[in-house]
């Protein structure tokens, strides 16, 4: 299933090949618990993913180990992605980017980041 989304300015947009989103992951790691955004629960490979960076505002933050990535737009600050620390390359997905997807009626689950 193809999926779209975007930062709030559109600067960034992306899309992704994966199953339907029916539910969501939160971390409760220190910058995920600011973050507050609710994920999608799987992984999408960087040969699944395609990211639009028309104004080239996409940054990103490492903290810690420095293996994860936390992408956000310069523009409007918003939160899209992320690579995971468990899965170098591997991207996760901020759900309320997305098209078409509600992410605050999804139910989630709470994955222990904080200990890694």
């Amino acid at each position: 299933m193809k999926h779209t989304g975007s930062c709030h300015c559109k600067a960034i947009s992306f899309e992704f090949d994966g199953p339907e989103i029916d539910s969501g992951l939160r971390c409760n790691c220190s910058i995920c618990v600011r973050k507050g955004a609710v994920m999608t629960p799987f992984i999408v490979s960087p040969d699944k993913m395609k990211i639009n960076n028309k104004q080239g505002l996409l940054g990103h933050y490492e903290f810690n180990s420095g293996v994860a990535r936390h992408y956000f737009c310069r523009g409007c600050g918003i939160y899209p992605f992320h690579q995971t620390r468990r899965k170098k390359d591997h991207y996760r997905i901020n759900i309320g980017c997305l098209e078409d997807v509600d992410s605050l009626s999804l139910p989630y689950e709470v994955f222990d980041g904080a200990s890694l």
